[in-house]
């Protein structure tokens, strides 16, 4: 137990498993929380005089319960017998071999396949943020800097497996980025500029890190710097397949808040058994292809050129089917590239694994003749960057037994004749049965005993076991070992001799082939980076094959991206409900068509249930799969590029952060009206409706009209269902009405959800009440009021109302011919305010009055 303590206090904030015998053990605290964790049963013990909790299982069922321990956010030490037991006659000596943590994992078992594990790192500056990402298993290391709502989107798309915050600012992290990570708090002298430098220097034997591209990343670097420290700290420190930190450009990537990723169900969603557009696209077949479609969701691109080259390699791939089929055949042959070859950086690969990844580069080969001698030129690059690998394949061949076992005490690693002295051996130890037959013989004429018999058991090894009625024959040399009731045993010098050689070569054996095994895994990591490279390529290949298959599959048609600010879909159809749809059923397609001169704003109005929300979502998921580099679910696609999308949909409750329904959708808006850009694609689905109806109307009239006045013209979808703001199309000379279209029979609606031109009257709430089974008096009575209400309020009193309004005062803070506004902006513009001192502001501010008011004595 003392020496328990002494290691506990080592590691106060990690449940130890404490290696006795057999057994992992916990005790204490850990004891009572593993308990509950993996369902195992809690003992008492009194060590040393006190009474200890106790819960421990043995040690080959670690695989099943480090998992579960790890998934439950736990960071587990464990500590292993240094020693052999047999080698010491005082306490064995532990220690701890390895940390593992939500975040820093190798083991298969904890491990998705599909999914990155990464360890995320932030840190708070004054101005900005720094963020890092590493993946031990894979290798990835990433980082960027930004504002609290960049950093906010990263953690979302990146979803990290655990985040390292500095102590100091614990509470400020679950302020501003909630609860939902498991978050490791560290001490404050690890975020310090120059330590972390040093740490990343030293790893990477640079000078600086101006290689990389992070130099000027200051608050990132501090986060890789934290990242990596921790790795060393939780024992990791084999580390070379971490061989580059890159940044993640933002710039290049279209800007997602968290709340469209959120809307627009890209991986999760919110309701239960919901499909999300990744369930949907995902046509990948190994590992890393799965991870990288994960991150080409996450940062969708803007340079065309990256785009088109992606939609080349499908469009080659769709006419070239039998060129697809062997691409897939091969892919199928690969395992996880990335992973295995972090196992051999970090010295944690098994014999069969290493043949695993003999064989995934052997299967590497065809893709690389194939793509060779394609008539795609970006095929042809992705062909060249392939690596072959033939000497590391070679020599795997020659050393590894190609059964090779997980454990290499459970059977044969180095293969037959790569060592002399290894076939020497084992000629010694399984020639055994000859040699005893041999024996048997021999004694059996010396003796004349008939019914001789040679075996062995645990107590005293070889024998020869005679029965009773020849025991007059044995001759004096051998000495009896055991009587039995109808037998006697005996052993020989002989005998003796043969043993010991037998369980010598058994050992030597063993240490040989570890040995051999080890010198190969160094000398395997040579090989890291051109098998990661490889890992990439296939991964990307992967990516393309799988668009190629969903295009096909799904009819999907290549979009064309411009640099124009256009947008125009032909009979798009939103990917994920198309696929819901009962068997037979088609899915009414609808087009859509916005830019910045005629068409800016399509206000979408359409009873509840027609079919708004769905258009709205399916316009942002086409732009989204077009940039991604696929194929899209439409007739044809024209699609100026776009650099942000912001959805607004339907609104829910953050009430755990103290928000209501209406809050969280003006937090949202307001986040919207203050990032438009000329590309940016909004998207609002029933704005205002968290809020009493002539509030609403007014909010949704004053969101429509300044999206309508701003410089950007940002495109815009406008679903709602307040048809006043259909009169907003007489006076703003962009803002389009459409509506989704219904039919009304004797007593029923029939929802057509095509979207036509022109606004409509109706809202068909109530009918979509009977339709989910509400009570007939409800029914009844709700359209006694309803009528009722139309007559006190008539819609035309209202729009007359709002139409005064407008007239008193247009909005208008964007009336810019006015040459003095011209100069205050531009004096605005020209000012640096990370330079500008408080009394500098004050004096500027002003000269700014002085100007308006001598304008206004002009004027008057």
């Amino acid at each position: 137990m003392k020496q328990y303590n002494t290691i506990k206090t080592k590691y106060p904030d990690a449940l130890l498993l404490f290696r006795v015998g057999d057994f992992y053990e916990t005790f204490g605290e850990d004891a009572v929380k593993a308990s509950k964790i993996l369902g195992i049963i809690l003992t008492h013990r009194n060590n040393g005089g006190d009474r200890t909790e106790l819960a421990g299982f043995p040690h080959h069922s670690l695989n099943t319960y480090l998992p579960k321990l790890v998934k439950a956010g736990q960071r587990v030490a464990i500590c292993d017998q240094l020693e052999d037991p047999k080698m010491t006659k005082t306490i064995v000596k532990r220690g701890v071999t390895e940390l593992v943590t939500p975040g820093v994992a190798m083991n298969d078992d904890i491990l998705n396949a599909k999914s990155n594990n990464f360890l995320c790192a932030v840190h708070f500056g004054r101005k900005l943020l720094g963020i890092s990402f590493v993946d031990i298993s894979t290798g990835e290391f990433l980082t960027a800097e930004g504002n609290e709502e960049q950093i906010d989107k990263l953690l979302q798309n990146f979803s990290p497996n655990e985040v390292l915050v500095s102590k100091e600012h614990k509470k400020e992290f679950s302020e501003i980025f909630g609860n939902q990570f498991h978050t490791f708090y560290m001490e404050d002298w690890v975020f310090q500029d120059d330590y972390a430098l040093e740490t990343l220097t030293n790893h990477f034997k640079t000078n600086s890190l101006r290689g990389f591209g992070v130099d000027h990343l200051s608050h990132g670097i501090i986060a890789s710097g934290v990242v990596l420290h921790y790795l060393s700290e939780t024992q990791h420190r084999r580390l070379q397949h971490i061989a580059t930190l890159k940044r993640i450009a933002e710039e290049d990537h279209i800007w997602m808040d968290r709340f469209t990723i959120k809307n627009l169900e890209l991986y999760h969603s919110t309701n239960q058994n919901a499909v999300t557009l990744l369930d949907v696209i995902d046509k990948t077949i190994s590992p890393m292809g799965g991870r990288m479609l994960k991150r080409w969701l996450a940062l969708p691109l803007k340079n065309i050129e990256k785009i088109s080259m992606r939609h080349q390699v499908i469009a080659h791939l769709s006419t070239e089917e039998t060129l697809l089929q062997k691409f897939q055949h091969n892919i199928k042959q690969i395992g996880d590239l990335e992973r295995l070859i972090s196992k051999v950086a970090t010295g944690k690969i098994n014999p069969k694994e290493v043949i695993q990844l003999k064989n995934s580069l052997e299967a590497l080969v065809p893709i690389k003749q194939l793509s060779g001698q394609s008539t795609n030129e970006a095929l042809k690059i992705l062909g060249d960057q392939l690596h072959s690998c033939d000497m590391l394949r070679a020599k795997i061949k020659e050393m590894i037994h190609e059964d090779a076992p997980v454990n290499m005490l459970k059977g044969k690693t180095i293969a037959h004749g790569y060592s002399e002295e290894m076939d020497e051996l084992r000629n010694l130890a399984f020639s055994g049965k000859d040699y005893l037959d041999k024996m048997l013989q021999r004694e059996t004429e010396a003796t004349g005993i008939t019914s001789l018999k040679i075996a062995s058991n645990n107590v005293f090894g070889y024998y020869i076991e005679v029965r009773n009625t020849h025991k007059d024959k044995v001759p004096e040399t051998w000495i009896r070992k055991q009587t039995l009731v109808n037998a006697e045993r005996y052993i020989t010098e002989e005998l003796k001799e043969y043993e010991s050689k037998i369980l010598g070569a058994e050992e030597r054996i063993l240490s040989l082939e570890q040995q051999l095994f080890a010198q190969l895994v160094v000398w395997m990591q040579e090989y890291i980076a051109p098998v990661q490279t490889n890992a990439y390529q296939i991964a990307r290949l992967d990516c393309l094959c799988g668009f190629t298959q969903l295009a096909k599959e799904n009819n999907y048609v290549e979009p064309q991206l411009t640099e124009s600010t256009e947008l125009e879909i032909k009979n798009g159809r939103h990917p994920v409900i198309e696929k819901q749809l009962p068997l037979g059923e088609a899915y009414i397609a609808n087009d859509v068509r916005l830019n910045r001169i005629d068409q800016q704003i399509i206000m979408i109005t359409g009873p509840n249930m027609s079919g708004k929300s769905a258009i709205l979502r399916q316009t942002a998921l086409i732009v989204l799969l077009a940039q991604m580099g696929s194929f899209v679910p439409a007739e044809s696609a024209n699609i100026g590029y776009v650099d942000k999308i912001f959805t607004r949909v339907g609104a829910s409750d953050n009430i755990s952060m103290g928000e209501s329904t209406f809050m969280v959708e003006m937090n949202e808006t307001a986040s919207i009206l203050n990032n438009l850009s000329e590309r940016s694609l909004v998207l609002l689905d029933e704005i205002g409706r968290g809020t009493s109806t002539y509030d609403g109307i007014s909010i949704a009239w004053a969101i429509s009209e300044y999206l309508h006045e701003h410089p950007a013209r940002a495109k815009t979808l406008f679903a709602t269902h307040y048809h006043e703001l259909n009169e907003m199309a007489a006076t703003f000379e962009r803002i389009k009405n459409y509506n989704v279209s219904v039919k009304e029979l004797k007593d029923n609606v029939l929802f057509l959800r095509k979207l036509t031109p022109g606004g409509s009257e109706h809202s068909f709430g109530i009918h979509v009440a009977k339709m989910a089974g509400m009570p007939q008096q409800v029914i009844h009575k709700a359209n006694k009021i309803l009528k009722k209400l139309e007559k006190s309020h008539s819609s035309e009193e209202l729009t007359d109302k709002l139409n005064s309004v407008q007239n008193e005062m247009q909005l208008s803070f964007f009336n810019l011919d006015d040459p003095l506004l011209e100069q205050i902006k531009e004096e605005i513009t020209h000012l640096d305010i990370n330079t500008l001192t408080p009394v500098e502001a004050l004096m500027k501010l002003n000269e700014i009055k002085r100007l308006l008011t001598k304008n206004k004595k002009a004027t008057s």
